[in-house]
């Protein structure tokens, strides 16, 4: 079958993964993107990381839904109206809102902005800021309450939106309805459609990008016109141009989806594909730019009911309800353009989408366009066609043809015109982009190339690169960088002078270089470029790249100071300690190279620590830098010595050098400083104030007082005193300040600080006798040592100080001073000026204190009276007083009476000894703070009755209960009997007499607190029922009622009888709650004041007698009596409350009864629930209608209609259904079907026009005709299936074909048909029905395949032919396994080949005989995927077809592994291999081990000894070691050569010449020796055929062997021998060879003549220059340091290493290796030396 545009496959499942399927469904389950799936659970919230394996995460979350941010870990919430968003990443809440009014959908629609959507608005809420979700529309009319909204997106430019939303329609049908709202204008297009979504399309010939919008509309007023697909661009502005768009394209809806209705629809941004989603399962494809349909699919029997895109790879994936299958769609782009040119056949469509997508499968189609526009001259569509083929066309060839094409005159080139349309498309490639760039060069248009470089569109390359490089070096650069060029892009950077760029790309890329080389030309040429360039090398990543120390020499060498310099500190500053070297140098060039201050600004930076800082610091000292010198040396000596100069230094500095050295460094510097004179004296202070905690301020005072530095103790500890902690300090600052004369500093100190010793300092104050006392006296003041200070002062006749002391030091304190100056005897008079000049300043209490017990009180009382006197408050003074005048008894009760500012609490029990009355009084002056000793004083002296009228007077609840509740372990009688004396007081006496509401209030109060109720009766009875002003009062009528309720429930009957004025319903509800349960009383409240005498307004009358009827049914359940009241007021609230009591109750009847007379209907509810359930629809009809009256209500229809239907009124049911109602008949319809009222059921389906379920009524009732009929009207699958079976059941063949022929034509029902035929036993009529079914219209493959399976069962001659003729209609694996259960195996091999399952056919034919046949086999076997059955078929014709095995061999050759089949034969046996000898010698070619053996053994079997040596000769591939070893014992004497020739191919040399020795074969044995090269070899061989006395192959060896045998080695045999005839031929060849030789190395030798001389004297004359020869650069003649041999004067021997000559051999002389005497190696023999083996006569002496 051919491949499909689309890819489908499951993802996972929801429910595998442990999520209910409950939960799996539209609201609970979200899916934003591809990296979460939420699921909302009954008690958690389940998270599904796609992007991780599908793993689960669970979270005890309660929540309404829940929906995951796209991109982020950002989980938003929603319970109720109460919104959160939670970051769980960083586990915190982001933002919570609570909205106005519930969701009914959102959605995010960006990574930050989150949608919701309401039953009338819509809002974002911005994730990226704080503020509130915001109103962006509100819905349109065509989206009403009764629209559930299922999709909301927005445009990738966020100015557009579109919700979308279905309802129910006519008919059952669904409505879909769409908002498109514009953000910037706020306007609103309402859309008749289901599914919408947003894209962004790039289209042909526009710069900008078109954004559109893809929807589909179906009108609602015209069910019977199709769908179509819109696409539109909105928001583009007109000046541009007009706006993308296409026409409306039809969807082609299957016939058995005329009810289906798109759910999601979802665009591929990545290839501009829409994808539609629809509820019964079906997915189309959509290409956007043309609007035309693609491919439709049922890719699930499920509903989906959430999508979602993936933008990576341009998928789609949907999740299914309840069943949790998460379904990936995705586009299959290598059978897209084949699908659309062999199904579609739109030639047009595939190249668009083959150009637009790169895709292949239109190369052909393209080329052929290409070819028919070229040659009719249309080059610009030739040139789009080449744009849009990607890159199948864009060729080299291509160029060349539009190269060809004559330019017209004024016109543009044709290759320019192709060129265009490609710049236009997209990117030119490499050969496109040098070919256009040679023009624009030529034409001098760089800023052309640079734009063209800017926005991508040239392929940059080197070639490129080079062209631009002579026009423009910085654009060169751009281009080799782009083509990774490094070497090119350095030459770039170096021409440039952007030295300090190269370093950084070489480390980029990887590029190694000769980095010292271009430094070394750049430090003559361009330092500063050698600089930069040596910075960017040593800050290479990876470390440096050049060796620093190296570098830096270099620089210095060209003295070049301040380049050496900027280097170092670059190379330098990572502060290394293996630079330490390297930093002491940095320092010391400058130093002593007559730049200190750049050495100072180096060491002042800090950045080099490791260096030699004594010698650094030698330098700094020798220059002058005694700062620096001081910083680097450690040693004390070494730093006084340089501090001898301090005077020149920085104080600053001085002082915080100090803080680097210890404290005894620092302690004896100073000293050594102070030392010095009194020019160090500032700075030695400051240095003290600063590390004064370090060096230790007892250390330091003690420097100071060592050189009598005073004036520098007192500034130093100036400075410190004020923050210091140390008693010392400030005691010896105050001791210097009295040195000094600064009293006033000794003064303050005394008088602030908290930190020195008291008595030190007093002492010291004391015993210097200052003629100032003020320090003394603040220590004194301040520490409490007043009366040491009296005493000092009063002794030293100091007496002003002590006036001055207590009147402007510390007043506070006179009572002390005048205390002392008592003791010390002093003159009253001096006393009283003092209290006189303190005044008011003094305290009192203290005062009086002192006094009393000195028993000097009346010395106060002038200055009492004074205070007084002048307006004194004080409670102290006028306590004072009044003991005074209680004491002289001067009128003490009018004091105690008129004076406002003593204390009770002091006078009280001062006066309780003396009169209790003034005690009571001056108690009752307390206003409540004496309350306790008030009421102790009553009780002790019976005060009851003035007790009881202050209790009235202060209404104060806690006084009372303090008198009238009792106490834990009080005793009863007594404490009782002084309790109800008091309570007689107030009843008889306090309250009677008072007139105030107030008083009269809190004493009942009073009583109620203390639990009182009995005496509160009493109390309440003689108020209200006796006459007093009180008697009608509401409050106190509402108490004793109350009272009585909780104290005496009999008393209550009467009290409502006898008061008017109380509050009825507040009483009541007391009365019939459960704590008292008073139901008569309170009926009888509500029945009273029901009265029109009581209650004038007949609404409040009403209420009261509902609430009376209230307690008789809810309390008293007294539901007989309720109904006689009801019947008595015969109000129609009463009747309802009535009613629903009745109801409540379980009286459906008398309920009904009660709310037709109340003419109420508001529980209609509950009475059709409890009608239904008592089965009373009789007398439910009349409140049914009754209740129609006012209300229209779709449950009071419904209910009406099914009474009517099971009251049997099927007349006046039909009346009702035909008339205006609002009933869901449909749903009654059903419930009466399910109860088996089919007549009711008939006339309600047939009002509605429900023929699918008018069908199934007409079954039941047996009329099939009808149903029939029905079925047609209705054209539904599930109505058409049920007909047919009924039918069938009922023997009505005719009609169940009839129907079977409409069910059959879905796929998805044609097993459930076949299975109940077969289950009947109807085989015959189901046969003929899928026969009639092949001409159905629109007969799909099930038909087809079922047909084929039927016909393996039933009718197995027709299977054959079935299959030939309908075989591109079979779903193919389905008949072949029904074939190969009914063992039907030939049609099976058929379908199979027919299918390209060729190794199922060949399996099949191998299992089974019968399925057999050669000419399939053959044609099967060389297209098996599996390897594996080529091999068995091996096996199987080995076994079963001998005869046809060379045939399959054939067919198999090139796919077949004949190393393994060889295998196969070996193990089959013998025979085999000889059955294969012919298949193994055409694949000998390939020379193959295996094969080779094999054949070389049948060839040795078959004694075929030219094959054999044939086959040896031309495949090597074989064990030839193995062979020629078997073959050595072979009995043909052509096998054993043949293994001699073996064994010399592999260098065998000694058993081959052994074989041929044996067998005689000479010539063999001869040109094996020659062959080997061996002396020794060859020399054996000859001593052989000397003791064998085979002269002639003697002399045939020395002729074949010539270039290998020395010739003494040949005169010795032949002279031993006498073979000198036999020898003579090599002789004479040797001396001619000898003579050739000797005649060449005499020319080469000869000395040269004069030209070369004086050419000679000109190189020895550079040589001696040292330009060669003076180490830098050596070049050897071959002399002994290349190894090789040499003679005086360097002049190579012939022959040797590093000589200009050939190598010329030797051997001819008789020696192998000759040497030279003295060294010479390798040279001619010194005359008069003799060669060994020479003959005699030849001028040399011969050796034997």
């Amino acid at each position: 079958m051919a491949a499909v545009p689309l890819i489908f496959n499951e993802a996972l499942n929801l429910q595998q993964l442990g999520i209910p399927e409950a939960s799996i469904k539209h609201g609970l389950t979200t899916m934003e993107s591809d990296k979460w799936i939420v699921c909302v659970e009954p008690s958690q919230v389940t998270m599904v990381d796609l992007q991780n394996g599908a793993q689960v995460t669970r979270r005890p979350i309660q929540a309404e839904a829940a929906i995951m941010n796209p991109s982020q870990n950002i989980l938003a919430l929603r319970s109720g109206t109460t919104l959160q968003i939670f970051n769980l990443d960083a586990k915190a809440k982001v933002k919570a809102h609570n909205m106005p009014e519930p969701l009914v959908f959102w959605k995010w629609t960006s990574t930050v902005n989150l949608a919701l959507v309401t039953a009338t608005a819509v809002y974002h809420w911005r994730l990226d800021d704080q503020s509130p979700p915001a109103k962006v529309f509100d819905r349109h009319a065509t989206l009403g309450a009764n629209t559930q909204i299922i999709n909301y997106r927005v445009s990738p430019d966020q100015k557009w939106c579109v919700l979308g939303g279905i309802s129910a329609g006519a008919g059952g049908a669904v409505n879909g309805n769409m908002q498109l709202y514009n953000i910037d204008k706020k306007l609103s297009q309402p859309l008749q459609g289901h599914a919408a979504a947003f894209c962004t399309i790039k289209v042909p010939g526009r710069d900008d990008p078109a954004h559109c919008i893809v929807f589909h509309e179906k009108k609602q007023d015209n069910p019977a016109e199709p769908p179509k697909l819109y696409i539109r661009e909105v928001g583009r502005d007109p000046a541009k141009g007009a706006p993308f768009g296409v026409q409306p394209c039809v969807i082609p809806v299957p016939a058995d989806a005329a009810a289906d209705f798109p759910v999601s629809m979802a665009v591929d941004p990545k290839h501009d594909i829409a994808f539609l989603l629809t509820k019964m399962g079906y997915a189309f494809m959509f290409d956007c730019h043309t609007g035309k349909t693609i491919y439709r699919a049922k890719v699930t029997a499920d509903t989906v009911f959430v999508t979602c895109p993936q933008d990576s790879t341009g998928a789609i994936f949907g999740i299914t309800v309840r069943k949790g299958a998460v379904f990936r769609l995705q586009l299959n782009g290598q059978a897209l353009v084949p699908y659309i040119l062999s199904t579609l056949r739109d030639n047009d469509l595939a190249l668009k989408l083959a150009g637009r997508l790169n895709l292949p499968g239109s190369e052909n189609l393209m080329a052929a366009e290409f070819e028919r526009l070229i040659s009719t001259g249309q080059v610009a569509a030739a040139a789009k066609v080449v744009a849009a083929s990607g890159n199948a066309l864009r060729t080299p060839a291509t160029i060349a043809r539009f190269q060809q094409i004559p330019a017209e005159p004024g016109q543009v080139p044709p290759l320019l015109q192709y060129f265009s349309t490609l710049l236009e498309s997209g990117r030119l490639n490499e050969q496109e982009s040098i070919e256009v760039a040679k023009p624009v060069l030529q034409q001098r248009r760089l800023p052309l190339m640079e734009k063209w470089l800017k926005d991508d569109k040239l392929q940059c390359s080197e070639a490129l690169g080079d062209l631009i490089m002579p026009h423009e070096t910085g654009m060169a650069l751009s281009v080799y960088l782009r083509a990774e060029c490094h070497a090119k892009a350095i030459q770039c950077f170096a021409q440039r002078g952007e030295y300090e760029k190269i370093v950084p790309y070489s480390a980029s890329v990887g590029f190694k270089m000769d980095y010292s080389n271009m430094l070394n030309q750049l430090l003559f040429n361009n330092p500063q470029g050698a600089l930069d360039l040596a910075k960017g090398l040593v800050n290479a990543e990876g470390g440096p790249l050049i060796d620093i120390q190296a570098t830096a020499e270099a620089f210095l060498s060209s003295n070049r100071v301040q380049e050496t310099t900027a280097f170092l500190l670059e190379a330098l500053k990572d502060n290394k300690p293996e630079h330490a070297y390297l930093q002491t140098k940095l320092l010391e060039i400058n130093l002593i190279g007559g730049a200190p201050q750049v050495a100072d600004a180096i060491m002042q930076q800090g950045i080099l620590t490791h260096y030699d800082r004594p010698h650094i610091a030698k330098l700094c000292e020798r220059a002058g830098m005694w700062q620096r010198a001081a910083e680097h040396y450690t040693e004390i000596a070494d730093i006084k010595r340089v501090f001898k100069n301090s005077h020149q230094m920085n104080p600053e500095f001085v002082v915080s050098f100090f803080g680097k050295l210890n404290r005894d460094q620092s302690i004896s510097l100073l000293k050594d400083m102070m030392t010095r004179g009194p020019q160090n004296m500032q700075v030695c202070v400051e240095v003290a104030k600063k590390y004064h905690e370090e060096l230790g301020s007892e250390s330091l005072v003690e420097v100071f007082e060592s050189n009598r530095a005073t004036e520098g103790l007192y500034y130093y500890l100036g400075a410190i005193v004020n923050f210091s902690e140390d008693a010392f300090v400030h005691f010896k600052y105050i001791q210097a300040s009295c040195q000094l004369g600064q009293f006033k500093e000794a003064e303050r100190v005394c008088r602030d600080s908290n930190i020195y010793v008291p008595e030190e300092v007093k002492t010291y104050l004391k015993g210097a006798k200052l003629p100032d006392p003020r320090p003394l006296i603040h220590v004194c003041d301040r520490f409490d040592f007043v009366d040491e200070l009296t005493e000092y002062l009063y002794l030293n006749s100091l007496l002003q100080y002590i006036e001055v002391y207590v009147t402007k030091v510390s007043p506070t304190k006179t009572p002390m001073v005048v205390g002392k100056l008592f003791d010390l005897g002093a003159n009253e008079d001096f006393i009283k000026r003092i209290l006189m000049a303190v005044g008011t300043a003094c305290p009192v209490d203290e005062l009086v204190e002192i006094a009393e017990t000195r028993n000097r009180l009346r010395l106060l009382q002038p200055w009492l009276e004074a205070r007084v006197a002048t307006g004194s408050t004080e409670p102290g003074t006028h306590n004072a007083l009044g003991k005074i005048y209680i004491t002289l008894n001067r009128d003490p009760k009018s004091f105690l009476l008129n004076n406002m500012f003593y204390d009770p609490k002091v006078l009280g029990p001062y006066c309780e000894a003396l009169d209790p009355q003034l005690a009571f009084i001056a108690y009752k002056k307390g206003a409540g703070e004496c309350d306790d000793q008030l009421i102790q004083i009553s009780h002790t002296h019976g005060l009851y009755r003035d007790l009881a009228k202050y209790l009235v007077e202060r209404q104060d609840m806690e006084l009372w209960a303090k008198v009238l509740n009792k106490e834990e372990g009080e005793a009863d009688e007594k404490e009782e009997s002084k309790r109800r004396q008091l309570i007689d007081q107030v009843v008889e006496w306090a309250l009677p007499e008072s007139t105030s509401a107030d008083e009269v209030s809190c004493t009942v109060k009073a009583f109620m607190a203390a639990d009182l109720p009995g005496e509160l009766i009493s109390l309440l009875e003689r108020i209200i029922l006796q006459g007093s002003d009180f008697s009608d009062n509401k409050n106190l009528q509402n108490l004793l009622i109350l009272t009585a309720i909780r104290a005496d429930a009999t008393r209550v009957s009467g009290y409502i009888d006898q008061l008017d004025n109380f509050d009825a319903k507040d009483i009541a509800l007391i009365c019939v709650s459960e704590s008292h349960m008073l139901y008569e009383e309170g009926f009888n409240i509500y029945v009273k004041f029901s009265k029109p005498e009581y209650t004038t307004e007949k609404e409040e009358q009403v209420e009261m007698q509902v609430l009376a009827i209230g307690v008789l049914v809810d309390f008293m359940k007294d539901l007989d009596r309720a109904k006689g009241y009801a019947t008595q007021c015969d109000e129609k609230p009463v009747w309802s409350k009535l009613g629903k009591a009745q109801l409540d109750e379980k009286f459906p009847a008398d309920a009904i009864e009660s709310f037709i007379n109340a003419d109420d209907p508001s529980e209609y509810v509950m009475v059709c629930t409890e009608a239904n359930a008592a089965e009373i629809w009789a007398e439910l009809i009349p409140f049914l209608k009754m209740a129609r009256k006012t209300m229209q209500e779709n449950l009071i229809d419904t209910e009406l209609i099914y009474a009517f239907a099971k009251t049997g009124n099927l007349t006046e049911m039909e009346v009702f259904v035909n008339g205006p109602n609002v009933a869901n008949i449909q749903t009654i319809g059903d419930r009466c079907f399910s109860e088996g009222l089919y007549q009711a059921a008939k006339i309600l389906f047939i009002s509605i026009n429900n023929n699918s379920k008018l069908a199934l009524c007409h079954i039941h009732l047996e009329e099939y005709r009808e149903a029939v009929a029905a079925a047609t009207k209705a054209n539904n699958v599930s109505t058409w299936k049920a007909v047919c079976f009924a039918c069938l059941r009922a023997d009505e063949f005719r009609l169940a074909a009839t129907c079977g022929l409409q069910v059959i034509k879905y796929p998805d029902h044609v097993d459930e048909v076949v299975n109940y035929y077969s289950d009947l036993g109807h085989f015959d009529h189901l046969v003929s029905l899928f026969e009639q079914g092949l001409g159905l219209e629109d007969a799909h493959v099930g038909i087809f395949t079922e047909l084929g399976v039927l016909y393996t069962k039933h009718v197995p001659t027709k299977v054959m032919e079935h299959c030939k003729v309908f075989f591109s209609k079979l779903n193919v694996s389905k008949v072949v396994r029904a074939c190969e259960r009914a063992r039907l195996y030939p049609p099976a091999v058929y379908l199979y080949m027919q299918d390209k399952q060729h190794d199922s056919a060949v399996k099949t034919m191998i299992e089974h005989a019968s399925a057999w046949e050669n000419d399939l086999f053959l044609d099967s076997i060389i297209k098996v995927r599996n390897a594996e059955l080529m091999y068995k078929a091996v096996n199987y014709y080995l076994t079963t077809h001998p005869m046809l095995f060379t045939r399959l061999m054939e067919v198999m050759e090139e796919n077949i592994d004949h190393s393994r089949v060889v295998s196969q034969l070996r193990r089959t046996g013998d025979w085999a291999l000889q059955l294969g000898q012919a298949y193994m010698k055409s694949v000998q070619k390939n020379n193959l081990s295996p094969v080779n053996e094999a054949l070389n053994e049948l060839y040795v079997e078959e004694e075929d000894y030219e094959a054999l040596r044939k086959s040896v000769d031309s495949f090597n591939n074989f064990n030839m070691i193995a062979l020629a070893s078997k073959l050595a014992t072979h009995e043909l004497l052509e096998f054993r050569r043949i293994s001699a020739y073996v064994y010399r191919n592999n260098k065998k040399w000694n058993q081959s010449i052994e074989l041929s020795k044996n067998d005689r074969m000479w010539k063999d044995c001869i040109d094996t020796a020659n062959e080997s090269q061996d002396i020794e070899i060859i020399e054996n061989l000859l001593r052989f055929f000397c003791d064998a006395s085979e002269k002639e192959c003697f002399a045939a060896c020395l002729y074949t062997c010539f270039a290998h045998i020395s010739p003494d080695l040949a005169l010795e045999l032949g002279w031993i021998n006498g073979y000198h005839n036999f020898v003579m031929p090599f002789l004479i060849q040797t001396f001619r060879k000898t003579h050739v030789r000797l005649k060449a190395l005499e020319e080469r030798t000869a000395p040269p003549k004069e030209e070369d001389n004086m050419q000679d004297n000109v190189a020895s004359t550079y040589g001696n220059l040292g330009g060669f020869g003076g180490g830098v650069l050596m070049l050897e003649n071959g002399g002994p340091s290349l190894g090789g041999p040499s003679i005086p004067g360097g002049i190579p021997m012939p022959g040797t290493p590093g000589g200009g000559g050939a190598n010329i051999d030797m051997s001819g002389f008789g020696v192998g290796n000759p040497q030279m005497n003295g060294g010479m190696g390798g040279g001619m023999p010194a005359p008069g030396m003799g060669m060994p083996g020479m003959m005699p006569g030849m001028g040399m002496t011969p050796q034997f």
